[in-house]
């Protein structure tokens, strides 16, 4: 009789593959970014534990497959398609390759109030009175950004939420 983790790792694995599979199609064509991003990479390593139990379940045909011309060909067709994505990311020269979004952010927390202002509508003084007014600790529109949030008693990210905002 098959244990209750026999029974159940192929219907999880095609449950959380088909999971995978809508939120990667929704990130790949920029669809919903927002929701389906952690939905796929947090359900994608949940998929780890069904399919190693899958494997276990199926041990002596996975065997057979691994003596076969075809799973040596897909195993080194997708190492290949693995590797033509990672190398260019890991030589990529320095402000090349990496999130651009992550590079803009930076490079906005790393500024002043009086500098990022304009970016959202405001004159130096109008955006420290928007962001004083949402609560935050503005000591100076000389201020960067990320000594307002670290003033205020939060992330660079959650900042980055309220300039948006605050925007005109």
């Amino acid at each position: 009789m098959p244990t209750l983790f026999q029974r159940y790792a192929t219907p999880f694995i095609t449950g959380l593959f088909l999971v995978s599979l809508i939120s990667g199609i929704a990130l790949f064509f920029h669809f919903g970014s927002a929701y389906f991003h952690g939905m796929h990479e947090w359900l994608s390593m949940v998929l780890i534990a069904p399919f190693l139990l899958h494997i276990w379940k199926n041990w002596r045909p996975f065997l057979n497959y691994l003596k076969r011309p075809p799973m040596a060909i897909a195993s080194g067709l997708s190492l290949a398609a693995a590797v033509a994505f990672a190398v260019p990311a890991m030589t990529a020269t320095t402000g090349a390759g990496g999130n651009p979004l992550v590079a803009v952010s930076q490079a906005i927390t790393g500024s002043t109030v009086a500098n990022v202002a304009p970016l959202f509508g405001h004159t130096p003084e109008t955006l420290s009175a928007a962001l004083q007014e949402k609560g935050l600790t503005v000591s100076s529109t000389e201020s960067t950004i990320a000594d307002v949030a670290k003033a205020s008693g939060i992330g660079e990210r959650d900042m980055i939420s309220y300039l948006a905002s605050s925007r005109k």
